[in-house]
């Protein structure tokens, strides 16, 4: 399904953002495409609105998940990130690219609690795609308390890094494999095309599995920073769990979706909620000399 401009007035694709009513993004900040191979680049890990966001360091005692994928291995960074904090956060992590190809990291966080009133509550369920939840909580009894809500965060970003001596880069179809590969995450945006393949004015299909199986019916938000503005690209979900995102420009993306279900275990807490979340940089288009103008 192809997404449309969110908040969009005629004639208008760059946008001043919406206000929501409660969303806060959480997401692990795109590195610049494409690095190179034995670079070091730092990752931070932010919070905030309309893809603009505080940084928050890493803990380790917030971290549930911290992994590496490349085409070679999957490395687990937990220990690593467990002797650099020592019982306190650091701001960025930083993680050598040792080999050419898509490098996935991916962060699961431990789970915190908010209440929120009603009408907050169900404006920020309107917000992202949850009024199914509203729907739930009036046949409960519930529309007028308190929403108490336990949320937890399952991001990942995608790195490309390339070999400078290679001419052809044979690495960028090795990464195909290591990009559209399922990490397990419990709400997971799973690329089905590489965005290091794309440039700008192309498309993205993604998929979103909740617990592995695809999820119908969940809004996909894709965000982009240009210009001192935020441009914000939605789509639902088919029943297969796709949608399809065309991202006119290159630079920074950020890819969004929450699910929310009922909670299980617990007479403090009524709703758990998943915020799922993918990060990466879009391509430059190559640039167009005078040869290329002549072909």
């Amino acid at each position: 399904m192809t997404a449309v401009l969110a908040c969009a007035s005629l004639g208008i694709s760059l946008l001043i953002p919406c206000k929501s009513a409660l969303a806060h993004e959480f997401w692990l900040v795109p590195v610049a495409t494409p690095q190179r191979v034995g670079d070091t680049v730092a990752l931070g890990l932010q919070v905030g609105e309309f893809f603009q966001g505080d940084d928050l360091g890493f803990s380790n005692a917030q971290t549930v998940t911290l992994k590496l994928y490349t085409a070679s291995s999957v490395k687990d960074l937990r220990p690593q990130l467990s002797l650099l904090t020592l019982g306190k956060s650091i701001a960025t992590f930083k993680l050598p690219l040792n080999q050419a190809g898509a490098h996935v990291v991916v962060y699961d966080s431990q789970p915190s609690v908010i209440s929120l009133s009603a009408d907050k509550f169900h404006a920020y369920l309107h917000d992202e795609g949850l009024d199914f939840i509203k729907t739930r909580r009036e046949a409960l009894g519930q529309a007028l308390k308190p929403g108490r809500e336990r949320y937890r965060r399952f991001v990942k970003t995608l790195i490309n890094a390339t070999d400078p001596t290679s001419a052809t880069h044979p690495e960028l179809e090795a990464s195909d494999a290591v990009v559209t590969r399922s990490t397990g995450q419990r709400l997971e945006l799973l690329p089905l095309n590489n965005p290091f393949k794309l440039t700008p004015g192309g498309a993205l299909s993604l998929r979103v599995l909740f617990e592995g199986q695809p999820l119908a019916g969940a809004l996909v938000k894709a965000w982009h920073r240009r210009s001192g503005q935020t441009l914000t690209v939605r789509a639902t979900t088919n029943p297969a769990g796709e949608v399809q995102l065309d991202l006119p420009y290159a630079g920074p993306w950020m890819v969004s979706a929450v699910h929310m279900v009922a909670a299980q275990g617990s007479d403090e807490i009524d709703w758990d909620s998943l915020w799922g979340n993918l990060s990466f940089s879009l391509p430059e288009a190559p640039a167009v000399n005078d040869d290329t103008r002549k072909k």
